[in-house]
């Protein structure tokens, strides 16, 4: 007899056992089955369909061996019509095979459509809500741990409609029917070989047991490895280990990972193999319990020859099901841990949003006004998960304010530049611009449009921003460029390339356009970053423009050239600058010194400088340089 219909039980069960301890140790949250059951309603349709073929399925695999049994006595029975019976049995089984593989089609058909629909559609609801949550969830999430909700846990959600839901149906199904035609052909033989059942499933929760354990093992080694992996591997990561560190050292580290995860694996799979040979050891043993049982009274002329046949065939399709059943709890206990990790990220409440009868911004408008603005960043519990931050708890201590009734405007036109010592306010005062973050209290406006009330997409229109660390990803030249207007041609693009004095360096490039430029832009230098930053902004061609210590950090040679791209970048164009350089703070038209989260002084550099207060102190050990004042 064939123990194939055994195997994908044994997986199943032992995966189960795995997630047991997980599965118990996280509470679903109230509603969790009312809400997978709002997720699944635009697949009823084909749920239904699926579980009638899973049903059809079923009732073919028990008929299967009942006719099996009816050829045998039909052969054993000596009569001259038997010919003819045994070869329209052996039609039956035939056109019940050719079902059941049309059946299994189908189900797969309907499995992977409902499976990868699920999958499309929670990972394209979580990165959408994800890409709107604010900065500071991004600062304090494991970049792993999020990626594994869209991963690892998506897939587990998939599978409470494939293989859980699947596996209750057929299993039931199929223990109910094998059951009944056991019984009603022989229950004192069917009751004798169940027998053995216990024998082979207190072990093997005994197995599973250590196999969770060596598993939680297993997937913390995996994680730290995958953590080493991901640090070195990228580009700073590479440079400290080459500056710093030792490769014997690293690889001795990371070779004992290996080793142990190596260990685990040959542990795992033993318990495994043990496992699946003790299930088909106590599965033959019932079977020949069966035939010496059952052939004893087929002897004794009690039941046929043929029956006893049934009964073995079937006895395959009785443990699986009664194991598989054993642990339906935790199965789907699993799959709904799975639907509730990812409605967590899905309940994190975004802190940007567009309101329903939000305005858009008239093209064109350049007028940037604060108005008593007040702003503290989010606490930790309102901004993350600590699943996400991997801690106990999160920090509920509300932060202390950072800006404290900031007003001031900039007209059309202007450039205006915010100082000030480290941690005063001013990155944060231009991204409240943006609306990377909203304020606390006060408003920010553009034109006379609060920017809370503004589309975002008219937003983004009239504002662009540079940043000290412009970040380029791992793309080709133009597609970078396009990220600021997709429509962008390629005469558009050059153009914005000579505005930001980098146009040689990308004609000189051997691909063009079409160079690569590597992982967050290491192909180029600081300055050439920033030009093609500029580049960037000059494609899109917004009314505002903010530069966020653009020049920091660069050589004399890269920050002229930098300057000159800048100067057709700030063009006709109105400009908030956070201060880095000496030549952008005495062209502003006005400047902004900020303390405390607060405006303490405004004026030219002229003004501020005479005053000698903090501008002046700052002008002194920050801004001088050998040119006169």
């Amino acid at each position: 007899m064939s123990m194939g219909g055994m195997g994908g039980g044994g997986g199943n069960m032992m995966r189960s056992m795995r997630d047991a301890d997980k599965v118990k140790q996280h509470q679903l949250t109230r509603g969790t089955f009312r809400r997978i059951m709002r997720f699944a309603r635009p697949y009823r349709h084909d749920i239904s369909v699926f579980l009638v073929t899973i049903v059809l399925a079923a009732v073919i695999g028990v008929a299967t061996p009942v006719l099996a049994g009816h050829v045998i006595d039909a052969i054993t029975s000596g009569k001259p019509e038997s010919g003819g019976t045994v070869v329209r049995l052996a039609v039956w089984i035939a056109a019940l095979a050719v079902a059941n593989a049309l059946l299994s089609l189908a189900q797969r058909w309907y499995s992977a459509k409902i499976g990868e629909g699920i999958i499309y559609d929670l990972r394209s609801q979580v990165y959408d809500h994800v890409q709107r949550m604010p900065l500071q969830f991004f600062t304090r999430t494991q970049t792993g741990a999020l990626v594994s909700r869209l991963n690892n846990d998506v897939l587990g959600a998939q599978r409470a409609f494939t293989s859980t839901l699947s596996g209750v149906v057929s299993n039931a199904i199929q223990l109910v029917l094998t059951a009944a035609v056991m019984f009603s052909l022989s229950w004192q033989v069917t009751v004798i070989s169940l027998v053995l059942l216990p024998i082979f499933i207190l072990p093997a929760r005994r197995v599973g047991t250590k196999l969770a354990a060596i598993t939680r093992e297993s997937y913390q080694l995996d994680a730290t490895m995958n953590a080493t992996m991901t640090e070195r591997f990228g580009v700073a990561g590479a440079l400290l280990v080459k500056l710093f560190g030792k490769p014997e050292t690293e690889a001795g580290r990371f070779a004992d990972r290996a080793a142990r995860v190596r260990d685990i694996g040959i542990r795992s799979a033993m318990y495994s193999r043990t496992f699946f040979v003790a299930m088909l050891l106590v599965a033959s043993l019932a079977q020949a319990v069966v035939y010496g049982l059952g052939g004893w009274y087929a002897v004794n002329g009690q039941i046929s020859a043929g029956t006893v046949v049934t009964l073995a065939m079937l006895l395959l399709r009785l443990y699986g099901p009664l194991t598989e059943l054993s642990n339906v709890r935790v199965d789907t206990m699993s799959a709904m841990v799975s639907f509730d990790r990812v409605f967590e990220i899905l309940d994190l409440p975004p802190s940007i949003d567009e309101r329903p009868d939000a305005v858009a911004i008239p093209k064109g408008t350049a007028r940037v006004e604060f108005r008593d603005v007040r702003f503290r960043y989010p606490a930790a519990s309102e901004v993350s998960l600590a699943s996400l931050e991997d801690v106990a708890t999160l920090d509920r201590t509300t932060n202390a304010p950072v800006l404290r009734g900031v007003s001031f405007t900039v007209e059309p036109g202007q450039l205006v530049a915010l100082v000030g010592p480290s941690g005063a306010g001013k990155s944060t005062t231009s991204m409240l611009v943006s609306r990377v973050y909203d304020v606390t209290d006060g408003s920010v406006l553009v034109g006379d449009v609060d920017v809370r009330d503004a589309t975002l997409d008219s937003l983004r229109d009239a504002i662009g921003v540079v940043t000290q660390d412009a970040h380029l990803f791992h793309e080709s030249i133009a597609e970078n460029l396009r990220y600021a207007k997709p429509d962008a041609t390629d005469d558009e693009i050059w153009s914005a390339l000579r505005g930001a004095q980098v146009e040689e360096l990308i004609r000189a490039l051997p691909d063009g356009l079409s160079t690569v430029v590597g992982e967050r832009g290491y192909r180029f230098s600081g300055g050439e970053k920033q030009r093609i930053a500029i580049a960037r902004l000059l494609l899109k061609a917004p009314s505002i423009v903010i530069l966020d210590e653009a020049t920091a950090h660069l050589d004399s040679e890269s920050e002229a050239a930098v300057q000159r791209a800048l100067a057709v970048a700030l063009a006709g164009r109105t400009a908030l600058v956070i201060a880095h350089r000496l030549s952008t703070v005495r062209e502003a038209d006005q400047i902004l010194v900020l303390d405390g989260g607060q405006i303490v002084e405004r004026g030219t550099h002229e003004q501020l400088y005479a005053q000698g207060g903090l501008y002046a102190d700052l002008y002194r050990t920050q801004f001088a340089v050998a040119e006169p004042r």
